[in-house]
């Protein structure tokens, strides 16, 4: 690539990973990003979460239950994806964006372009689940 190119961008899709506590109340903190670069073959989640965010919004919130909950996000992505191991990276997204009435849930599907979906996951991380 010389100097005057642009890097070549590919089209990516990404939902925030939300913890809704109380579902009720529809009260919610930013938990995670999901990002999925099909031209890539990229699949991956980050996630974080602010305990004591959490306990504001509901003081008896199931602190580890809703780690455990996150943390399959990741698991969902990688290598060792348990059931959904056997699913194409396209279809573990689609799944794990599906619409949820859950405490752990996705936002909305956005799509972007990137040259680099790695750093975009850090980008839009740092963007929208870290203070």
């Amino acid at each position: 690539m010389s100097a005057t190119e642009a890097p070549v961008r590919d089209v990516y899709e990404y939902a925030v990973i939300r913890v809704v506590p109380r579902v009720e109340r529809g009260e919610l903190i930013n938990a995670g990003v999901v990002l999925y670069c099909q031209p890539r073959g990229y699949l991956c989640a980050r996630v974080h979460l602010d305990t004591v965010r959490l306990r504001a919004l509901d003081p008896d919130a199931d602190i580890d239950g809703v780690r455990r909950a996150l943390g399959a996000y990741e698991l969902a992505c990688g290598e060792e994806a348990g059931p959904l191991a056997r699913e194409p990276l396209g279809g573990r997204f689609r799944w794990l964006t599906a619409p949820r009435s859950t405490i752990v849930q996705t936002g909305p599907v956005h799509a972007g372009l990137t040259a680099d979906p790695g750093t975009e996951l850090a980008r839009l991380f740092d963007k929208l689940v870290r203070l």
